[in-house]
C-alpha cells in the first residue's frame, strides 16, 4: 500500500534546535517516519550541515528565514509547494500566513493547522496591527483546514468560542528530557551552584512569561536562589531585568541554553521549577520539567492549571509567589514533584502524541 505523502510546514526543521514546534516535528519524524513518506521543510540558515534525511523524513532546505515578516514568504513558499506534491500537509502556527490555506480548495490536498499556543493575537509583545494579522490568520486557517488541533482544552474552547470552529486536542510530548547527574563532571564545575537548593525557571524574554514577577519574588525570598535561563538580549523587557537583576546575589541569570544536555543537568537537579507564562497552551517547559520529576511552582491561569491537572502550586502575583515558597517545605516538594511525573508519565510522552496525529492522518481521506 502506498504511504501518504505528509509535508511538515512552519517551523525551522529538524533535527530541533529552537522551539517547541521543531521538537514535535523532529518526534513525528521519529516515530511516524516509517509509517509515512514525510517531508519537512527547513530554514537553511539555521543550519550550517544539510542532511538529505532524518528518522526517515526528506528534508528540503528552503533560503529565507521561517520567522518575523520573512516567514510571511517562508511559509507560502512551503505552503505552495506541499499542495502539487504532499497528500497531507501538516502546518504548524499559521501566526503569520493562515491567509494561504483556502488555496486548497483548487487542489486534494488535506491540511492539518496546529494552532500554536493559546491565542496568539493576545500576546503582549505584539502590537496592535500584529495582534489583528495574527488573528485574522488564525481566523482563516480555523475555517479552511480539513483539522485543527490545539494543544490544550481550553484553546480547543477559544477556537469555538472565537472563530466557531471545531478542534481535537493533541498534546506536546516531554519524554526526551532526562535527569543527569549532578556529579557529571561535563557541567558540574562549570554550574557549582547545583551543590546548593535551587530553583529554576526558563523562558523567553518576553513580557507575557512574566519574569519579572519571579524576579521581584525573589528579592525577598533568600532561602535559596533562582537560576533563570533565558534569551535576554531579544527584548527590551529582557536587557531591562538582566541590567537590574544581573548582579543580585541569589539570582543566577544564564543565557539561552541550546545545548539540550547542559539544559536538562540545570533543570533537573533543581528542586523545584517556577512556571511564570501566561500565554501558553500545553507549554514545551512547564511538560518538561514534570518529566524530570520536578515539583512546579506555576502562575495561575487557566490553562497552566489544565495542564498540571489541578496539582501544582499557584501564585498570581509577586505577593502571592513569596508565600507559596515560604510555606512549602522539602517534604511538600517531595510529593509534588510525584505527583508531576505521575501526569507527565500518563499524558505527555512521544509515543502517545505520535500516535494520535498517526490517526488523524490517516482518517483524512
Amino acid at each position: 500500500m502506498k504511504k501518504k505523502r505528509v509535508h511538515i510546514i512552519g517551523t525551522h526543521g529538524v533535527p530541533a534546535k529552537y522551539g517547541g514546534f521543531e521538537t514535535l516535528s523532529d518526534y513525528l519524524c521519529q516515530y511516524l517516519g516509517s509509517d509515512f513518506d514525510l517531508l519537512v521543510y527547513c530554514n537553511s540558515f539555521k543550519y550550517n550541515k544539510k542532511i538529505d534525511s532524518y528518522h526517515g523524513a526528506k528534508l528540503r532546505y528552503i533560503r529565507i528565514e521561517a520567522n518575523g515578516f520573512k516567514g510571511i514568504f517562508y511559509d507560502t513558499i512551503t505552503f505552495i509547494s506541499s499542495l502539487f506534491t504532499a497528500d497531507v500537509i501538516l502546518y504548524l502556527s499559521p501566526v503569520g500566513s493562515g491567509f494561504i490555506t483556502p488555496l486548497i480548495k483548487l487542489f486534494k490536498t488535506k491540511v492539518i493547522v496546529n494552532h500554536g499556543g493559546l491565542n496568539e493575537w493576545e500576546r503582549e509583545k505584539l502590537n496592535g496591527f500584529q495582534k489583528k494579522w495574527a488573528k485574522v490568520n488564525h481566523r482563516i486557517a480555523a475555517k479552511y483546514s480539513n483539522l485543527n488541533i490545539a494543544d490544550n482544552e481550553l484553546y480547543r474552547e477559544s477556537l469555538k468560542n472565537h472563530f466557531n470552529a471545531d478542534s481535537i486536542v493533541i498534546r506536546y510530548g516531554s519524554d526526551h528530557v532526562k535527569n543527569i547527574s549532578i556529579d557529571d563532571l561535563r557541567f558540574a564545575n562549570k554550574y557549582n551552584f547545583t551543590k546548593e537548593p535551587y530553583a529554576v525557571s526558563v523562558s523567553r524574554a518576553q513580557i507575557d512569561n512574566n519574569i519579572h514577577i519571579v524576579l521581584e519574588a525573589f528579592e525577598t525570598f533568600n532561602k535559596y536562589k533562582i537560576v533563570i535561563v533565558s534569551n535576554w538580549d531579544i527584548s527590551e523587557y529582557g536587557r531591562r531585568l538582566k541590567e537590574k537583576y544581573s548582579k543580585h546575589k541569589n539570582m543566577i541569570l544564564l543565557d539561552a541554553i541550546y545545548n539540550k544536555e547542559e539544559l536538562d543537568f540545570i533543570r533537573g537537579n533543581a528542586s523545584v521549577y517556577v512556571h511564570s507564562h501566561s500565554r501558553c497552551g500545553t507549554a514545551p517547559s512547564l511538560v518538561e520539567a514534570m518529566s524530570l520529576k520536578k515539583a512546579v511552582i506555576s502562575l495561575d491561569i487557566p490553562t497552566n492549571r489544565e495542564t498540571t491537572k489541578d496539582s501544582a502550586l499557584y501564585f498570581s502575583n509577586t505577593e502571592e509567589l513569596i508565600a507559596v515558597l515560604n510555606k512549602t517545605n522539602i517534604s511538600d516538594l517531595s510529593i509534588n514533584s510525584q505527583m508531576m511525573a505521575k501526569i507527565a508519565k500518563e499524558e505527555y510522552t512521544w509515543s502517545k502524541i505520535a500516535s494520535e496525529y498517526k490517526t488523524q492522518i490517516l482518517n483524512l481521506s
